[in-house]
């Protein structure tokens, strides 16, 4: 533990952004589950929902540096493909 008051704080930051961080990626997980389980149903409409809704949590996140920005483009590609190989 920290003796110094601004690494205190610092530890106190931290734990607020890891704890925003972990909400925003749970929140993405779940969004993505959503989608592939549209995907596995067959349902064109709400897996085209979905996945707009995904890409749009996802750039946000990159925005936010939760998620590295590769990661995010990966992640959208891989939607963007089991989205296409429903028609």
């Amino acid at each position: 533990m920290p003796n110094i008051k601004s690494a205190k704080k610092r530890v106190l930051v931290i734990d607020k952004k890891t704890l925003r961080n972990r909400m925003i990626k749970s929140a993405i997980k779940t969004e993505i589950k959503k989608f592939n389980a549209a995907v596995a149903e067959g349902n064109k409409s709400a897996a085209q929902a979905q996945f707009t809704y995904c890409v749009k949590k996802l750039d946000q996140a990159a925005a936010k540096n939760v998620f590295h920005k590769n990661t995010v483009s990966r992640k959208k590609s891989q939607l963007a493909t089991a989205l296409a190989a429903m028609a």
